[in-house]
């Protein structure tokens, strides 16, 4: 379920990690498990799309991508930024909902090292998949709650992200100055 959650399809991981949470909390599953299987479900995914990507994603955005005004130009701009920024860009982009889905297609379009790739990739679901579980596994089956502490970790997570970003953007900016 998790290798769909990290593809292009619409597949939400709440549906899965955090119920595994909650057996994990009954002793029905093993938490540990349930936490690596979600992660490797979610690299999985990710290096579905990646290769889709490389194997594919330039041909059919030059051939279409005027269609979602998308120039050559853009992808051009794109691929660069990737190759400058994509280890943050990977690993921020797998804390993100709606956008943890398709952070796999600029990697691959941009040729990430896959080596990189895969590790940014796994570092962000591994939080992902932490937060998800402990919701299920503090909270159990009380939807109201859930619902709730699902969307503070979303804030926290995007909150962490923006400072991490600043943190990377600084620390970037001071080491081209050097």
């Amino acid at each position: 379920m998790m290798f769909l959650e990290s593809s292009f399809f619409p597949f939400p991981s709440e549906i899965v990690m955090i119920p595994a949470g909650y057996l994990a909390y009954q002793g029905e599953m093993n938490i540990y498990i349930a936490f690596l299987m979600g992660v490797l479900g979610s690299l999985a995914g990710a290096l579905f799309n990646y290769f889709l990507a490389i194997h594919y994603g330039r041909a059919f955005l030059i051939k279409y991508g005027h269609r979602i005004f998308l120039k050559p130009t853009t992808l051009e701009k794109l691929e660069n930024f990737f190759r400058s920024h994509g280890e943050i860009s990977t690993f921020n982009g797998r804390l993100i909902p709606g956008v943890r889905q398709y952070i796999s297609f600029p990697a691959g379009l941009a040729q990430m090292n896959l080596f990189k790739f895969s590790l940014y990739t796994s570092l962000g679901a591994s939080i992902w998949m932490m937060v998800l579980l402990a919701i299920g596994y503090i909270i159990g089956d009380q939807q109201e709650l859930i619902k709730e502490y699902l969307h503070s970790a979303t804030l926290m997570a995007l909150l962490m992200i923006g400072l991490l970003s600043l943190f990377y953007y600084y620390w970037h900016k001071n080491r081209k100055d050097d």
